[in-house]
């Protein structure tokens, strides 16, 4: 039966939560518990390339709640902590505000470490800069190097846009920020200090990122959630027009030497898919099916050394619990040898955020 006390809970808490908060949607535990699943490959290492943590009145997700997700049963070695405006400093120069964030998650790292967790958790962080200001954001990097202790990696760009507000928040970002000249300005300027550059943007906007890809040869890019093939507002019920367009976009994309691919992020409501709306949560066989061509269309196109499995936890945690998602990716990858597995789950993510992780090749 389902459970209406946990759907009013979450719609509760969702009204709490900022307009980008509340369309994420906020995940329900009584809801989670009601599909479990044995773990599969227990002993195949994971460095989960994509997660978050942020401090909210209505719905937090902090290193504890992380660890607990971690210790689910999947041999998790190592993090990477992705900006989520988390943290961020209420006063001083607004351009140094985001550098909070890079000091919040290292106090939340030497929280876990001090519990005694195995893992290495937020190994590698990557935060926020306003990179539109051109090479004046070298002070800026530098300020989150420091802040990092080690642990700084890069920072992410998520111009997130659309003209129709069924797919995107009416007024939310601006069009074409990727191919504002100060702004590939900055993103050269990771580069050129050695740090990598996350982006989320929808499929609508992979063309904007093959521009930036081409202007800025000299800076890694790692694009976020498969590329964002939408499911909502004008692509509802347009699934296999959209992939046909996503198809295209992800297969010239990977002519670009210096972008890597994310694999996940498709449980967000946004993608379409409308697992969260089950009564009860799916298997992860079913997770594999619908998600598996979108991953073989990447690893098909960039190869499996640039590709790598992420969480998007708590996110995606609207559809499914970590050890779920996990075995879906297991499920998935099942065609692809035990070399291209290795790099998936944790060979990748290590080479691409500098770790080294024990039992992990990069």
């Amino acid at each position: 039966m389902h459970d209406s006390k946990s759907d009013s809970s979450a719609a509760n808490l969702a009204n709490a939560l900022s307009p980008t908060m509340a369309a994420l949607g906020v995940p329900r535990p009584e809801w989670l518990a009601l599909h479990q699943e044995d773990i599969l490959e227990p002993g195949l290492p994971i460095v989960d390339a994509h997660h978050h943590l942020w401090a909210l009145p209505a719905a937090s997700y902090l290193g504890a709640d992380l660890l607990q997700d971690l210790g689910t049963g999947h041999d998790v070695r190592a993090t990477v902590f992705i900006d989520c405006e988390a943290g961020y400093r209420t006063d001083g120069p607004q351009a140094l505000q985001p550098v909070g964030e890079t000091s919040f998650i290292v106090e939340q790292a030497r929280l876990m470490e001090a519990s005694g967790a195995r893992y290495q958790p937020c190994a590698a962080i990557v935060s926020w800069a306003d990179l539109s200001l051109g090479e004046q954001v070298a002070p800026v990097l530098e300020a989150h190097i420091e802040a990092g202790q080690g642990r700084f990696r890069g920072v992410r760009a998520r111009p997130t846009w659309h003209a129709d507000p069924g797919a995107h928040p009416t007024g939310a970002h601006r069009e074409g920020v990727l191919l504002e000249p100060a702004v590939q300005q900055g993103v050269r300027r990771l580069g050129a200090m050695g740090l990598s550059l996350d982006v989320w943007v929808y499929h609508s906007q992979l063309g904007d990122v093959a521009a930036l890809a081409a202007n800025c040869p000299d800076t890694v890019m790692v694009l976020n959630h498969c590329g964002g093939p939408l499911g909502v507002g004008p692509y509802a019920g347009r699934r296999a027009e959209v992939f046909d367009e996503w198809r295209m976009h992800v297969r010239s994309l990977a002519k670009f030497p210096n972008l890597r691919m994310k694999l996940g992020g498709l449980g967000m409501p946004r993608m379409g898919f409308g697992f969260e709306q089950a009564e009860r949560p799916v298997a992860s066989e079913l997770l594999a099916q619908a998600w598996g061509p979108y991953f073989e269309t990447c690893i098909e196109s960039f190869g499996a050394d640039r590709c790598m499995f992420e969480s998007n936890f708590p996110v995606d945690k609207v559809t499914c619990s970590y050890a779920v998602l996990w075995n879906a990716f297991k499920r998935a990858s099942q065609g692809c040898s035990a070399a291209e597995r290795a790099d998936l789950f944790s060979g990748t993510a290590a080479r691409t955020y500098r770790l080294s992780v024990p039992g992990v090749t990069s």
